[in-house]
């Protein structure tokens, strides 16, 4: 299966990067540019693992995942239980280790996300499609992160969470 990842290093302890990371609401949007609209769903009201979520993407499609796994501060994982009619499978993962740069402490942050799609017979031109339009939307979404944990009004709120 394919796999897209993205890196960066931002200037924050990684409890404070994951927490960014996983702000939900106004705060959210305020940020992430990926997402139009997301909630929590079956009730709950903050992410864990077992938690799902449906999240409608800015440029339209729709999925319901699942967290598998949430380790905070250092790492969070999820799966799509339903989406887009042309991914077969669908998932991604987070992590946040402690890395300092110039006397800085901060986190690097590595997102990865694995993915198939189908009818299976279209991966040929499919996988490499996807590598390119997913692989621009990783980067530009962990730069939007990136800035986000240097904007203190988010950094702020994430904290309040």
């Amino acid at each position: 299966m394919p796999q897209i990842s993205a890196e960066t290093w931002v200037p924050v302890v990684p409890e404070v990067a994951f927490a960014v990371s996983q702000t939900t609401g106004a705060l959210r949007l305020r940020w992430d540019p990926f997402i139009r609209h997301q909630r929590f769903l079956d009730g709950a009201t903050k992410a864990g693992k077992g938690v799902r979520t449906l999240t409608r993407a800015r440029v339209g499609p729709r999925m319901v995942s699942e967290y598998v796994s949430y380790r905070p501060p250092t790492s969070v994982g999820m799966t799509m239980v339903t989406g887009p009619w042309f991914f077969r499978t669908f998932g991604g993962g987070w992590r946040f280790t402690a890395s300092e740069r110039g006397g800085t402490p901060g986190t690097v942050a590595v997102w990865k996300y694995t993915y198939a799609v189908q009818p299976g017979w279209l991966s040929f031109v499919a996988h490499p499609v996807g590598q390119w339009l997913l692989g621009r939307e990783i980067r530009i979404r962990i730069a939007a992160f990136a800035r986000a944990c240097e904007d203190p009004d988010i950094v702020a709120g994430a904290a309040q969470t």
